[in-house]
């Protein structure tokens, strides 16, 4: 059973200083645009990678302050914004997170699939993207030329990663960025390109089976020499590819036989898109701040001066209302702060009170526990009830009584004499009969008018009777 190829080579972990250095730029379209804009921002991400965000979906409600929200934590140093309006389409292209801004009015593009359909055997590979890619700008020297194209130089040059050439690997150099100023037109020419090495001095036929992973079928032909034969004309590329055209390799290059020492032809194929740029306007801040250059307006220098007055007295005004509101804030944590101090007091002195009422009540308890009752035994002779038996009388001399003693018997001997003729006279009147009145009339009760309740109902009381109605 095989075992699996073991790793040789070493690969270099850039430092956290040297991937902080390299800059990254967020490619983003603003507001509406059309498929076919869309369609641009994506080509113009992947000629960005990897150094870009090539699979963000931004939102139309998206604004620059969202994007500068993130920057810091994505470690984004460049902004490229899209967008379209009756006008045509724009690009501004940024420094984060101050700027400056440049303006440009994209007159003409191409998208990066109509690039390749122009192409005999287009050159399509993944694996070109996984370096950034070298900046070649023609056309921009010059001190005649103003201020804004050193400006548009610096920021296009800072756009992409620096270059070493004595650390460089070769095989890192695999796509070209190319920035053409045309002085005629004022245009610049945006294009993209992949590196392409071929073989010098042989023919085509030849350069095929040399470049080919796979040999080509010679089933046509009855010897190898009429197929080196046929393809021996020159055609347009191999006169481009002559001797004044060729190096020689300082190290090893991606492909078949690029080894270190060997003249090969350096060829560059596009790959797209392609866009035709005008600068408009450059502004000092990000997509604000003062206007360093305009490609229509003019202004005179009293109106510049004025335009400054104005900044400086906005500026002032920002700095003052952000003054007043970081005094606001901390005027307002320290009430904050106060009242949360106060309430902690006040909880602390209730809890302290709490305990203190209950020191209190529990010592109370213990000292009446402890404390003698005196007045238990004085208590509890006055609660004792005696029995009517034992209950002490009073004597009639205390009183005076027996002075009325002997007028108090013959008081009572007459009235007992007078109860007893009542008695028997009462006796008499009850044996006798009762004689009947002549005059004596049965007299019937007077009816009585029953009152009307406020709480009976208004509606006549059915009749109890049975109705005299057949079934």
């Amino acid at each position: 059973m095989g075992h699996g190829r073991k790793k040789k080579r070493t690969h270099a972990v850039p430092s956290q200083e040297e991937i902080e250095k390299i800059p990254k730029t967020l490619v983003v379209k603003s507001g509406s645009v059309g498929r076919s804009v869309g369609a641009l921002v994506s080509d113009v991400r992947h000629v960005m990678e990897p150094n870009t965000a090539s699979k963000l979906k931004e939102r139309k409600t998206n604004k620059i302050k969202d994007y500068i929200a993130v920057s810091s934590q994505l470690g984004l140093t460049h902004l490229m914004l899209f967008s379209q309006t009756e006008a045509g389409t724009n690009l501004r292209i940024g420094r984060i997170p101050r700027g400056p801004t440049l303006y440009f009015r994209v007159n003409k593009y191409s998208l990066a699939k109509d690039c390749l359909k122009l192409q005999r055997t287009p050159h399509v590979s993944d694996a070109e993207y996984k370096t950034s890619p070298l900046i070649i700008l023609n056309n921009f020297a010059g001190e005649e030329k103003g201020k804004e194209l050193k400006l548009m130089t610096a920021m296009l040059q800072n756009m992409f990663p620096a270059i070493n050439p004595s650390t460089m690997h070769l095989s890192d150099a695999r796509r070209v960025v190319l920035f053409n100023y045309n002085e005629a037109t004022g245009m610049v020419d945006f294009r993209h390109f992949t590196i392409v090495v071929k073989p010098v001095g042989v023919t085509k036929g030849v350069k095929r089976v040399i470049m080919a992973k796979n040999l080509p079928s010679l089933a046509g032909y009855d010897d190898i020499s009429e197929y080196v034969l046929r393809e021996a004309f020159a055609s347009e590329s191999d006169v481009e590819d002559g001797p004044e055209n060729s190096v020689t390799l300082p190290q090893d290059y991606v492909g078949r036989g690029n080894t270190k020492n060997e003249q090969r032809a350096i060829r560059l194929l596009e790959l797209g898109p392609r866009m035709e740029l005008r600068l408009m306007k450059i502004e000092g801040g990000l997509c604000e701040g003062e206007i360093l250059y305009h490609n229509y307006l003019h202004k005179t220098k009293s109106q510049l001066e004025k335009e400054a007055r104005m900044r400086q007295i906005k500026l002032t005004r920002q700095a003052r209302r952000r003054q007043e509101q970081e005094q606001n804030v901390e005027r307002k944590k320290k009430v904050k702060s106060k009242k949360v101090n106060t309430a902690r007091n006040e909880k602390t002195s209730d809890d302290d009170k709490n305990d203190d009422d209950d020191e209190y009540d529990s010592m109370s308890e213990a000292d009446s526990d402890m404390a003698p009752n005196d007045n238990s035994d004085v208590e509890s002779e006055a609660k004792i009830v005696l029995p009517k038996s034992t209950r002490p009388r009073a004597s009639a001399d205390d009183f005076g009584a027996d002075e009325y003693k002997e007028s108090d018997d013959e008081d009572e001997g007459a009235r007992d004499a007078e109860m007893d003729d009542d008695e028997e006279d009462y006796a008499e009147e009850e044996r006798k009969p009762a004689k009947r009145s002549k005059t004596s009339k049965s007299v019937a009760p007077k009816k009585v008018k029953p009152t009307k309740s406020k709480f009976a109902s208004s509606k006549p009381a059915k009749s109890s009777k049975p109705s005299n109605k057949r079934k």
